[in-house]
């Protein structure tokens, strides 16, 4: 086993575990994928650090646990369809392919997807799907989606999303203010939306014409 392998098993058990993460899907695919892989050169010591780092473009790779946490929420059993909005640095995403069947990811930065497809194509990803796009205004030609992931913290749920989610689909996204948010799950049912508040986080701002401005 050498040392990248070593530090993501520490950083599974460590990080992840010992906080309450107990999805067995989720935990196998951290276990599995090199999120050393993903943060630029330069921040590679912290590869499997316990806080989020930058991958440029004002943008961040989520703290490990923070992927966890949001990858349980989303409840897969494996053969969904999932959107994430924001796809950063491409490491949620790819979480999400070991997990289940199909990931719809979009991203408004042409460098960071450029850099994350770069990324699927050395580690074999096959079934993550990348746009350049607003994300607010989700992915309408291929939804509806199992699962959404919301990335980065919104004033409230954009309606796209909302119309894009499919009956008894779950719906993760940090809501609150530009600095500050909460954690939110939100299951569908008909014309409603059940809510459980999960924990305090603090994302970038999703940016786009059903979020906060530029």
């Amino acid at each position: 086993m050498d040392e990248d392998q070593l530090a993501r098993l520490n950083m599974v058990q460590e990080q992840i575990i010992r906080r309450g993460v107990t999805d067995s899907k989720v935990i196998n695919a951290m276990k599995k994928v090199p999120r050393h892989k993903f943060v630029p050169g330069e921040f590679l010591t912290a590869g499997y650090a316990d806080y989020p780092s930058p991958i440029g473009e004002g943008q961040t790779i989520s703290q490990p646990y923070m992927v966890a946490l949001m990858s349980q929420c989303l409840a897969l059993k494996g053969g969904e369809k999932v959107l994430e909005i924001g796809l950063g640095s491409g490491y949620q995403a790819a979480v999400l392919a070991e997990i289940t069947r199909e990931v719809y990811s979009l991203e408004r930065f042409p460098g960071l997807v450029q850099k994350a497809k770069e990324i699927f194509d050395e580690l074999g990803y096959v079934n993550v799907n990348i746009k350049v796009g607003d994300g607010t205004l989700g992915w309408s030609e291929v939804s509806p989606f199992d699962g959404i992931i919301v990335t980065a913290g919104a004033p409230d749920i954009p309606p796209p999303l909302i119309r894009q989610l499919s009956e008894g689909g779950r719906l993760v996204i940090p809501l609150g203010g530009r600095f500050m948010q909460t954690l939110a799950v939100f299951r569908k049912k008909g014309k409603r939306l059940e809510r459980k508040d999960i924990c305090g986080c603090v994302f970038v701002p999703l940016i786009g014409k059903e979020g906060w401005k530029d």
